[in-house]
């Protein structure tokens, strides 16, 4: 089971709600862990969940082949948009549990806790053999998964707003307000997202959207022995792009994993 289903409500305004991510900083390090994991960078990347395709376009401006694959039809549409055609991607709507590719790729990166979306043990299992059946021999499977730090303080019971003024492409302005109510279930493991998306019209008029969504918190412990499972061999797990060891109160794990194959 998935707990997000569409991103309906938020995609058009996704990356402007989380304009603050450096895809550039973290595109650097997936190209430190090719260079300390491989023997040479790969040509054919898939990017896993790859959302508006942010990290996938910065990827494909660095010269490799990539793979996008997302189960929202809406989220991909942003990408397309983005791309505008620089360069031949290849997009699929697929589930990450079971997407299907034409061979196998040299690397594959998922980003942005979209492994917490995967709400059992048995889900997350099916998405790391699938991402193991379609990686190279000794390929390298590069992630990252929220905390239980961060659910439990930071996501927590807790509720937020967020406003903001966006500026579109075309030059016009909007305002837009985005609440979100959090419910963490400790004995479960799962939180619960409630948004609401407030975004200007050009009449003064708001337009409201509401969205459910649901993360999954595991442990390291699991998240190890389920790779292990399928033929991962981790690498490591860090706290930063820096390749520093995780701290109590790290709010996001970055793993890389190699697919071990006879």
């Amino acid at each position: 089971m998935s707990g997000c289903e569409g991103y309906e409500a938020i995609a058009r305004v996704y990356d402007k709600l989380n304009a603050e991510i450096d895809y550039a900083a973290w595109a650097d390090f997936f190209e430190a862990c090719f260079d300390r994991y491989l023997a040479s960078r790969p040509e054919l990347v898939l990017d896993l969940a790859c959302g508006t395709g942010r990290m996938t376009l910065e990827l494909a401006a660095r010269g490799y082949d990539m793979i996008g694959v997302d189960g929202s039809a809406d989220m991909l549409g942003e990408a397309l948009l983005q791309n505008d055609g620089r360069y031949n991607i290849l997009w699929l709507q697929q589930d990450m549990r079971s997407f299907e590719l034409y061979g196998t790729v040299g690397a594959v990166t998922c980003c942005l806790d979209s492994l917490n979306y995967l709400l059992s043990p048995e889900d997350l299992a099916k998405c790391f053999a699938t991402t193991h059946n379609y990686l190279d021999p000794d390929g390298l499977f590069l992630f990252d998964m929220n905390t239980p730090y961060k659910f439990e303080h930071i996501y927590g019971n807790n509720a937020y707003m967020l406003e903001d003024e966006i500026v579109w492409e075309d030059g016009e302005r909007s305002s837009i307000y985005c609440g979100w109510q959090n419910t963490y279930h400790h004995e479960s493991g799962l939180c619960d997202f409630d948004l609401s998306l407030f975004e200007e019209d050009t009449d003064g008029r708001y337009r409201r959207s509401d969205e459910h969504q649901v993360e999954r918190c595991y442990t390291l412990e699991t998240v190890k022995e389920l790779l292990a499972k399928v033929g991962f061999e981790l690498l490591g797990v860090w706290g930063g792009f820096d390749f520093s060891s995780p701290a109590p109160n790290c709010e996001r794990w970055y793993f890389a994993a190699r697919a071990i194959k006879k």
